[in-house]
Protein backbone atom coordinates (compact mmCIF):
# COMPACT_ATOMS: atom_id res chain seq x y z
CA UNK A 1 0.00 0.00 0.00
CA UNK A 2 1.42 3.39 -0.96
CA UNK A 3 1.63 6.45 1.26
CA UNK A 4 -0.94 8.18 -0.98
CA UNK A 5 -3.37 5.28 -0.53
CA UNK A 6 -2.90 5.31 3.23
CA UNK A 7 -3.37 9.09 3.33
CA UNK A 8 -6.60 8.72 1.34
CA UNK A 9 -7.83 6.05 3.80
CA UNK A 10 -6.93 8.14 6.84
CA UNK A 11 -8.56 11.20 5.28
CA UNK A 12 -11.84 9.28 4.87
CA UNK A 13 -11.70 8.10 8.48
CA UNK A 14 -11.00 11.60 9.77
CA UNK A 15 -13.82 13.14 7.73
CA UNK A 16 -16.15 10.53 9.21
CA UNK A 17 -15.00 11.50 12.71
CA UNK A 18 -15.06 15.30 12.38
CA UNK A 19 -18.04 15.47 10.03
CA UNK A 20 -18.22 16.31 6.35
CA UNK A 21 -19.54 19.81 7.06
CA UNK A 22 -16.46 20.72 9.11
CA UNK A 23 -14.11 19.02 6.64
CA UNK A 24 -15.35 21.06 3.66
CA UNK A 25 -12.98 23.91 4.46
CA UNK A 26 -10.04 21.64 5.20
CA UNK A 27 -7.40 20.13 2.97
CA UNK A 28 -6.38 17.15 5.09
CA UNK A 29 -2.82 16.30 4.14
CA UNK A 30 0.44 15.10 5.62
CA UNK A 31 1.05 18.42 7.45
CA UNK A 32 -2.44 18.62 8.97
CA UNK A 33 -2.21 18.70 12.77
CA UNK A 34 -4.69 16.62 14.74
CA UNK A 35 -5.11 19.23 17.48
CA UNK A 36 -4.52 22.59 15.81
CA UNK A 37 -6.21 21.89 12.47
CA UNK A 38 -8.73 19.14 13.17
CA UNK A 39 -9.31 19.93 16.85
CA UNK A 40 -9.66 16.25 17.74
CA UNK A 41 -10.55 15.51 21.34
CA UNK A 42 -9.64 12.39 23.30
CA UNK A 43 -12.92 10.61 22.54
CA UNK A 44 -12.30 11.18 18.84
CA UNK A 45 -8.85 9.62 19.17
CA UNK A 46 -10.57 6.57 20.68
CA UNK A 47 -12.93 6.43 17.70
CA UNK A 48 -9.97 6.78 15.32
CA UNK A 49 -8.17 3.91 17.09
CA UNK A 50 -11.23 1.70 16.63
CA UNK A 51 -11.60 2.66 12.98
CA UNK A 52 -7.90 2.04 12.28
CA UNK A 53 -8.18 -1.37 13.90
CA UNK A 54 -11.22 -2.17 11.76
CA UNK A 55 -9.40 -1.02 8.62
CA UNK A 56 -5.87 -2.36 9.19
CA UNK A 57 -6.28 -5.01 11.88
CA UNK A 58 -3.90 -5.55 14.74
CA UNK A 59 -0.80 -4.59 12.75
CA UNK A 60 -1.69 -0.92 13.38
CA UNK A 61 -1.85 -0.34 17.14
CA UNK A 62 -2.79 3.34 17.39
CA UNK A 63 -3.05 3.17 21.17
CA UNK A 64 0.54 1.89 21.47
CA UNK A 65 1.64 4.50 18.91
CA UNK A 66 0.17 7.26 21.09
CA UNK A 67 1.42 5.72 24.33
CA UNK A 68 5.01 5.97 23.07
CA UNK A 69 4.64 9.75 22.72
CA UNK A 70 4.90 12.55 25.25
CA UNK A 71 1.83 14.77 25.67
CA UNK A 72 3.36 17.65 23.70
CA UNK A 73 4.20 15.25 20.86
CA UNK A 74 0.58 14.10 20.74
CA UNK A 75 -0.65 17.69 20.73
CA UNK A 76 1.68 18.53 17.81
CA UNK A 77 1.15 15.25 15.93
CA UNK A 78 0.35 15.43 12.22
CA UNK A 79 -1.59 13.19 9.89
CA UNK A 80 1.72 12.48 8.15
CA UNK A 81 3.15 10.92 11.31
CA UNK A 82 0.19 8.53 11.46
CA UNK A 83 0.41 7.76 7.74
CA UNK A 84 4.14 7.02 8.07
CA UNK A 85 3.48 4.76 11.07
CA UNK A 86 0.83 2.81 9.13
CA UNK A 87 3.12 2.53 6.10
CA UNK A 88 5.96 1.25 8.29
CA UNK A 89 3.67 -1.29 9.96
CA UNK A 90 2.37 -2.42 6.55
CA UNK A 91 5.93 -2.86 5.28
CA UNK A 92 6.85 -4.96 8.32
CA UNK A 93 3.82 -7.19 7.81
CA UNK A 94 4.43 -7.49 4.07
CA UNK A 95 8.08 -8.43 4.72
CA UNK A 96 7.04 -11.06 7.26
CA UNK A 97 4.53 -12.51 4.78
CA UNK A 98 7.13 -12.75 1.99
Amino acid sequence: MTTDQILADVRVLLIDIIGAEYAIGLDIGMDTAFEADLQLESIEFVKLATMLNDRYGTRVDFVAFLAAKELDEIIQMTVGELVTYIADRSTLVDSADG
